[in-house]
């Protein structure tokens, strides 16, 4: 594989697009923002969402989805995940058969509750399309600058993960495979609301110990969805499982955590998310989540509590007490 195509210009996009940079011989930007994307491809910086970080001269810079995805081998989406079927319905007439796409998007279609792989499958009206879930631990700033970085990349078909494995790992980016799309992609977005909950935590001054638990409990919660769901509990003790529910709950570049922070502030959500650059996907995905654990029948408290302060505007300290006054039981 030599030519990429990376969808969605934003921080992850862009980190994604340096470190794979030195893999392929030809690497293709698309950028939303027309103003954005002019300064990126003549500055060789993206100065809006991930500043400090110079773009290899093999990458080149596009607000044209068209001109973005030309005679591109493996198509590498990483754009909000609410826009991930309108994006994808623009490219559909510029996708070619011979085309493989992996998704880098951690979240879940709000109205529909379906997984980003999902979505883009049924792009595929022309012809079928094969698609990979992309994920792990990984914030964009420590991806850029090249630190040790461990994903994992997941589809039913092994050959696919095996070439993405293959094109994609390199000296700082290690590729493992998986044949469970499903935990992959619960664990990845599912993950985002637990951290607003670790965010709430810190911001009302608590230590390490409720923490501990609510990482642990979330896990429990997360991995009780996906196998209900057809996906595999030994997933969600992987990266795209335990690895990204630890990062997103303690990192300080979690935007989801500093959401919870904010509420526990006493700020507003519309407030908090309308001061934000970039998406914080755990808000949207709180409302998904709680309707696929009712669909399921799966008990989340964590992610219930989530939804009743994010959406119904229950105070934190209320939240922490319904969930530590639910009626006792065996781990």
């Amino acid at each position: 594989m030599k030519r990429l195509a990376v969808i969605g210009g934003g921080a992850w996009g862009t980190a994604l697009a340096i470190v794979l940079a030195p893999r392929f011989e030809r690497v293709r930007l698309w950028v939303y923002e027309d103003d954005v994307a002019q300064r990126l491809q003549a500055e060789r910086e993206n100065d809006t969402y991930l500043p400090g970080f110079q773009i290899s001269e093999n990458i080149s810079v596009s607000s044209d989805l068209g001109i973005a995805v030309e005679d591109a081998e493996v198509v590498l989406s990483v754009m909000p995940s609410h826009h991930v079927r309108s994006v994808y319905a623009q490219m559909l007439p510029s996708l070619s058969e011979s085309m493989v796409f992996v998704s880098a998007t951690k979240g879940l279609e709000v109205h529909t509750i379906l997984r980003m792989s999902e979505i883009i499958r049924l792009a595929g009206t022309r012809f079928p399309l094969r698609v990979a879930a992309l994920s792990g631990p990984t914030f964009a700033k420590e991806v850029a600058r090249g630190e040790p970085t461990a994903l994992v990349v997941a589809s039913p078909d092994d050959d696919l993960n095996r070439r993405i494995q293959a094109a994609f790992s390199g000296p700082t980016f290690r590729v493992y495979t998986s044949q469970d799309p499903i935990g992959v992609e619960i664990g990845g977005s599912i993950k985002n609301v637990i951290a607003i909950g670790s965010g709430v935590i810190h911001g009302m001054g608590f230590g390490h110990n409720v923490t501990a638990a609510l990482i642990t409990r979330g896990l429990a919660e997360i991995t009780r969805l996906a196998v209900a769901m057809g996906g595999r509990a030994q997933t969600l003790a992987g990266l795209a499982g335990l690895g990204d529910l630890v990062l997103t709950c303690t990192g300080e570049l979690s935007r989801n955590r500093m959401v919870g922070i904010e509420l526990a502030r006493g700020r507003k959500l519309d407030e908090i998310v309308g001061s934000m650059r970039m998406v914080a996907e755990g808000v949207k995905t709180t409302d998904a989540a709680r309707e696929l654990a009712r669909r399921f029948n799966v008990e989340m408290p964590i992610t219930e509590q989530m939804y009743q302060m994010l959406y119904h505007g229950v105070s934190p300290r209320e939240a922490i007490r319904r969930l530590m006054e639910r009626s006792l039981k065996g781990e």
